[in-house]
């Protein structure tokens, strides 16, 4: 299996299974002397675990972080950084019933078809547990972007979608209430209707804005290695991902040249900033700003019918801890895809100036 590392320079490579004995990675490229609060990484790790709140999976999992490398008296050598995650809480016994079938919408039928083989425990490495890993590794990299402030939070979930712009809101609000929704009335609402899908045995979708502030100018590269299309592969990489939308995004398309161009100010800055931050595939200063869809997590707490092995249709019913919204859990995911584009970019910038 390929594709299990991201990035140029700041490199991280994941390894391990939902239902395996560990998950983890190993990040290569990380400067030395950089100094680690371990706190804040194990904060990432708590804001993504499951069992967190009453709409999320109750998955118990403590998600402590150990490093083996590449950290001395609380800072980086600039070796590889070695870390694992130990599971202790699977149940691998609520997945027997999809050992020969596939579930709808998963990634069980491809696995199959492309190995020949899958592991069925909870989607082994196709499962979103796997994002725990990115979470250190993007908590380092936040760490390593001094200055740079990287805020995600819930702006819709289902039909419920927050109007307010994120420039009226405290972004760091979000973390108040157990959706991640800065529009604390809008976040009530958003956790009523996740409870209602939840005692449905149905799930929903919803979205992500991420905004990215004080990215120094000239992050990117002009042709093929645009930061923002760096950053749509990253968000595209995540579990559930449907959608990635920057700057004004679909909406650009309902304005005019004149209504959309950003002025200057004699600074460089720009008036408005439909642009979102980024101009040519390389940032301008202005913050950063996008959008992430998720789709409805695919298993469902309901009869449905699939196809076996054989190709047989058969019936089955969803089981397990699973999320009815995921979105509330992966706003750390996205920081943390974030903090590792950028951290990159910067390191190929360092490369590209004598």
């Amino acid at each position: 299996m390929a594709g299990n590392s991201f990035g140029n320079i700041f490199r991280v490579t994941t390894f391990g299974e939902s239902h395996g004995k560990a998950i983890g990675g190993v990040l290569d490229g990380c400067p030395a002397g950089i100094t680690l609060d371990l706190a804040l990484i194990q904060k990432d790790l708590d804001r993504r675990k499951p069992g967190q709140s009453a709409i999320v999976t109750q998955r118990k999992e403590p998600d402590s972080v150990e490093f083996y490398s590449g950290v001395f008296e609380g800072e980086t050598t600039g070796t590889p950084i070695g870390f694992a995650i130990h599971n202790t809480n699977q149940k691998s016994q609520d997945y027997g019933h999809i050992k020969d079938s596939y579930r709808p919408s998963h990634a069980d039928y491809v696995y199959d078809q492309k190995y020949g083989f899958r592991d069925y425990r909870g989607g082994g490495r196709s499962s979103a547990r796997e994002t725990a890993s990115r979470v250190v590794a993007g908590a380092i990299a936040k760490q390593f972007l001094k200055g740079i402030e990287i805020n995600a939070f819930v702006s819709q979930v289902g039909r419920l979608k927050m109007e307010k712009s994120y420039l009226e809101l405290d972004l760091h609000s979000a973390e108040d209430n157990m959706v991640r929704c800065p529009d604390q009335e809008m976040a009530s609402k958003m956790e009523d209707y996740i409870r209602k899908i939840k005692k449905e045995g149905d799930t929903i979708g919803g979205v992500i804005t991420c905004v990215a502030k004080n990215v120094p100018v000239g992050l990117g590269e002009p042709v093929f290695d645009k930061l923002h299309a760096a950053l749509g592969k990253a968000m595209l990489s995540i579990n559930a991902v449907k959608g990635f939308e920057y700057g004004s995004g679909f909406e650009g398309v309902t304005m005019k040249g004149s209504e959309h161009n950003d002025p200057f100010n004699t600074d460089g800055s720009t008036k408005s900033n439909h642009s979102g931050g980024v101009q040519g595939g390389i940032s301008n200063g202005m913050d950063i700003y996008f959008n992430v869809a998720f789709k409805p997590v695919a298993t469902v707490i309901q009869g449905y019918e699939t196809i076996d092995k054989g190709g047989n249709i058969v019936k089955t019913q969803g089981k397990g801890r699973h999320d009815p919204c995921v979105v509330p859990r992966a706003v750390p995911i996205v920081e943390a895809m974030t903090a590792l584009v950028l951290a990159d970019y910067m390191l190929l910038t360092r490369t590209n100036k004598i």
